[in-house]
């Protein structure tokens, strides 16, 4: 067989996902034609699909070497350098793939998804605007661009383009559930009826069902109809749930163990001032934590730094070093060794702020690392966003995430999920008690002006008026609520009431945990 043949089979295996067959083709093409740039491409191809970034970016460079000039080579390159954490020559790979196919709409697209990935929301814009202006029917594009226009705060050209996604491709539920999940548009009784059927449309594929179910429940939330709406979202979130792997116990004894490896005091820090930078916000999902953050970014002396990776990937890798799971080895830990993940973390996120500046890092998890954040960073302020308790668990619950969070799928679930937050919350509370501040959402929509004055007090921050009009302070906002927070601060938004006794089941729970009062 000759060498075009052998690669005909191969790209034939790869479009059946059978990279096994496809790299046995390959090897024989190879056996031909050391050199054939294409054997090597579609190798790099296998790889990607295995989930080996690092080969692919050695066959796509040796395939790029003999065609210096082919976007497709310079396109799949780049993915492939970015999924191994080379952003910036991933991105510059990507970009020249543009350059080479100015008219390719997956060049563009790959391009602009690689930018949002990498929070990089204005070019991304433009890539992704791009990539629909020569293929108005992509789909993926289309979806991406809304994203991006909601995260830089255009909600307005996000919703058009979403529908006119939706006018194209009815059934989309990609689309659709980007419609429901800015929060702030609408859907109407018209919405309400195309999601219905969709949603009990024979054949609809569980991951779909998911996001139309999410969805429907939203579009029922705004008609007023209560009891629809919260049986919607329990059989969405039954769908995900049988989806997801989450022990309960498993959970307990990870708060058990953080609470007592941070029971004994730290030793003394070698910096006492390092970390003055980072303000950590810590809160439970759907809590405000991203209002928090608005309004401290809104600060002319902060930086919004959104969900950072870097505390919890620093004491995953401190962990694998040391050959024991966190919080094992904490009390092994000494002042040298936590001075030395503290300067790590530092170095980690110098892109977020800039000199002079302070910067918020609000990643999800921040709540089970406050004793080891402040070990590192001893300098360093927590803020808690606080919620109702009944309020968050519900909102986690009314929520479809993007990732990572298994819990909020069942209400037991979340119930011991926001235990444990809440009894490390007491410790920290107790530990830290001039570097750790609860910061209540109720009371600031009471009281905006002096919620906020205790914030900026409690963050060693002097008061500026900016931070009582956060709503319109230009930034890119990443999380959920990258709509909401470009609102002016609204009192009655509890939902819990709305929903009546269907909610019953949950306060139970909640009074039984010793999480509400017993009127509560």
């Amino acid at each position: 067989m000759d060498v075009p043949r052998l690669l005909h089979e191969a790209r034939r295996a790869l479009g059946h996902h059978q990279t096994g067959s496809a790299r046995q083709w390959l090897a024989q093409a190879q056996a031909l034609a050391p050199d054939d740039a294409e054997a090597h491409r579609l190798l790099g191809i296998a790889a990607l699909m295995d989930g080996d970034s690092r080969q692919a970016i050695g066959h796509l460079r040796n395939a790029l070497a003999a065609r210096p000039d082919d976007a497709t080579i310079h396109m799949t390159l780049g993915n492939a350098l970015f999924e191994s954490g080379e952003d910036d020559s991933g991105l510059a790979s990507l970009q020249r793939a543009c350059e080479l196919a100015s008219d390719d709409a997956a060049a563009w697209y790959n391009f602009g998804r690689a930018l949002q990935v990498s929070a990089r929301m204005q070019p991304a814009s433009e890539a992704l605007r791009r990539a629909v202006e020569l293929a108005p029917d992509y789909v993926k594009a289309r979806n991406a661009l809304a994203t991006v226009l909601t995260n830089l705060g255009d909600a307005s050209a996000a919703v058009a383009t979403l529908r006119e996604t939706l006018r194209r491709h009815p059934g989309n539920a990609d689309a659709w559930f980007a419609l429901g999940n800015l929060k702030t548009e609408r859907l109407d009784r018209d919405d309400v009826a195309r999601l219905h059927d969709l949603f009990r449309q024979p054949g609809q594929p569980d991951d779909a069902r998911i996001l139309l179910g999410f969805t429907l429940a939203k579009a029922l939330e705004d008609q007023a109809d209560y009891p629809a709406a919260f049986d919607v979202v329990r059989e969405a979130n039954a769908l995900k749930r049988r989806q997801l792997y989450w022990s309960r116990n498993e959970e307990r004894a990870r708060v058990e163990a953080i609470a007592n490896a941070f029971a004994q005091p730290l030793p003394a820090p070698l910096d006492a001032s390092l970390g003055q930078d980072v303000i950590f916000v810590t809160c439970m999902p759907r809590s405000g934590s991203t209002l928090v953050e608005q309004i401290l970014a809104s600060h002319p002396e902060v930086d919004g730094g959104d969900e950072i990776p870097v505390l919890p990937d620093i004491l995953d890798e401190e962990s694998a070093r040391r050959g024991s799971p966190f919080p094992a080895w904490v009390p092994a830990a000494s002042a040298a060794d936590w001075h030395r993940l503290g300067t790590e973390y530092l170095e980690r996120t110098r892109h977020w702020g800039r000199q002079h500046l302070r910067f918020t890092d609000k990643n999800v998890s921040n709540w089970a690392f406050v004793g080891a954040a402040l070990a590192m960073l001893p300098g360093a302020r927590v803020v808690n966003a606080r919620r109702d308790p009944l309020e968050t668990c519900f909102a986690c619950y009314r929520q479809l995430f993007a990732t990572g969070i298994h819990f909020s799928y069942d209400l037991d679930d979340i119930v011991d999920y926001y235990a444990g937050y809440v009894r490390l919350g007491a410790l920290w509370r107790q530990r830290f008690p001039r570097q750790y501040f609860d910061h209540d959402y109720e009371a600031l929509t009471q009281d905006a002006e002096a919620q906020i004055r205790r914030l900026l007090q409690a963050c060693g921050l002097p008061f500026d008026a900016a931070c009582l009009a956060y709503h319109q302070t230009p930034r890119a906002v990443l999380t959920i609520s990258s709509a909401q927070v470009r609102q002016p601060l609204q009192g009655g938004t509890a939902r819990a009431p709305r929903y009546g006794d269907r909610l019953d089941p949950l306060r139970e729970r909640l009074r039984a945990a010793g999480l509400l009062p017993a009127n509560g």
